[in-house]
């Protein structure tokens, strides 16, 4: 079922996405005054299909993997006469470039909308109150303390811990210092710390930004209740069960969800025995005791950690915790087009870390990891879809915008080297270009791909 579901979210993300870089160029070249023959979401065999006034057919095909306009152009084949002045190829280099432009200039502006729209309905965001800071850490050497809360990483607002990690990426691989703001309450000016970095998770995957810093969130003391045992995983096999509350283990008092999990990442490989209460039936509780050696986990930085396959009971937040954030009509427009903006920074500053290699390929997500997230995104409700479909917007628009032959901006490149020598790239530098570009889309394809299914394992 989950499976069903990734698939499903995929094609919905893609569908959207697609849907919305085609009709860029579709809505273009109608105004330039091109004939556009067909506008296909997908690839391949068609499952349904329909043709407008204008004669253009409109598909929607089996590969939900990209999309097409088809558009009159001598170069698919002879044209008669009459049908020259809606040719693509004989149209001036300027409506040219706007049409292959147009694409992703509409996935920058969807990203605008998507944002516009997650600032209008309002969202809840976990305030980045630091909750211990450790030592010896860049962090600690740097003044921060526990109890701050971070107002601003390099000069950018952040409201929540998610806009802190978004602004950490940006540095990964680099060197220099880290510029956060951060105050120790509510309405005092805030104090500026230089977080001092050196070729910072040069070549990681950067899933621990934060604890590697030394930072770790301030998070409410949860009570150490069971409320997800995974199948076949150590704590299944000794016996555990959803509602169990966790009070000792090795004969030492438990009074937290984070402690307990600590003790159980600190014994990778080691037997543990944990002293739950029960409730059972209407006698009430009683005390069990459980055996568990909990099964070593090598971690993306190269540290094992131990996991018996458990998840704690619901809990809420509280009040005091959590920051709304919600503005007008008009200031959502201004912040949507500022997150937009920063997201094409971001992606342009990961594309250009990753051919220096200061950001390790196995970054690069496909088609699975994809899926995943946006069955995720959509369980996680609108705020997180909306966010994942316009970060994926900025992605796939600034992607398209690369110099790179069979992408948009390799035909942008090609007409602007026309309008500089006044006549077009020979058809012989154009093929050379064409097999360089799908080889290196290939490539990157399978290193995508590759990486989603290691991940699976």
């Amino acid at each position: 079922m989950a499976v069903l579901e990734s698939i499903l979210s995929l094609i919905l993300t893609l569908g959207i996405l697609v849907t919305i870089h085609e009709f860029g160029h579709y809505w273009v070249a109608k105004r330039c005054g091109v004939g556009v023959l067909k506008f296909s979401v997908g690839f391949g065999k068609s499952l349904y299909s329909w043709k407008n006034k204008d004669g253009t057919e409109f598909v929607i095909a089996w590969i939900p993997l990209g999309g097409y306009v088809k558009m009159i152009d001598e170069r698919e084949g002879p044209i008669d006469d009459a049908m020259k002045p809606f040719a693509f190829n004989l149209k001036p280099v300027s409506q040219r470039i706007a049409i292959a432009s147009a694409g992703p200039i509409a996935n920058f502006l969807f990203a605008i909308f998507a944002y516009w729209l997650m600032f209008l309905s309002g969202f809840n965001v976990l305030i980045p109150t630091v909750g211990s800071v450790d030592e010896n850490s860049a962090v600690q050497k740097a003044g921060i303390e526990a109890g701050y809360e971070i107002v601003s990483v390099d000069g950018r607002e952040t409201p929540g811990w998610r806009a802190v990690n978004m602004e950490l990426i940006n540095r990964v691989g680099d060197s220099g210092s880290i510029e956060i703001a951060a105050t120790i309450a509510p309405g005092l000016e805030p104090k500026k710390f230089s977080v001092d970095i050196h070729q910072w998770m040069l070549g990681q995957k950067p899933s621990s930004l934060l604890s590697d810093l030394g930072l770790h969130v301030k998070r409410p003391e949860i009570e150490a209740r069971i409320g997800m045992v995974l199948a076949n995983k150590p704590a299944e096999r000794a016996g555990m069960k959803k509602d169990d509350h966790v009070f000792r283990v090795d004969g030492k008092q438990v009074e937290s969800w984070g402690e307990f999990a600590n003790i159980i990442h600190k014994s990778a490989g080691q037997e543990i025995h944990v002293d739950v209460y029960r409730q059972v039936n209407d006698s009430g509780e009683q005390i069990v005791r459980l055996n568990m050696t909990p099964e070593i986990h090598i971690k993306d930085d190269g540290v094992s950690e131990g996991r018996v396959g458990i998840g704690a009971s619901a809990f809420s937040y509280p009040e005091d915790m959590i920051r709304n954030v919600d503005y007008g009509p008009v200031d959502s427009v201004y912040y949507a087009a500022g997150q937009v903006w920063a997201d094409t920074k971001m992606t342009l500053n990961a594309i250009k870390k990753m051919v220096l290699g200061l950001i390790s390929l196995d970054n690069l997500s496909g088609p699975i990891t994809i899926a995943q997230v946006a069955n995720e995104s959509i369980r996680s409700g609108s705020e997180a879809f909306l966010r994942f479909l316009a970060l994926l917007s900025v992605s796939l628009g600034v992607l398209n915008l690369l110099p790179i032959p069979v992408l948009d901006g390799g035909h942008i490149f090609y007409y602007l080297i026309e309008a500089i020598r006044g006549k077009p790239v020979s058809e012989k530098w154009q093929l050379a270009g064409l097999k360089v570009g799908i080889s290196f889309i290939l490539v990157l394809m399978s290193l995508a791909f590759y990486n989603d299914v290691m991940r699976l394992q």
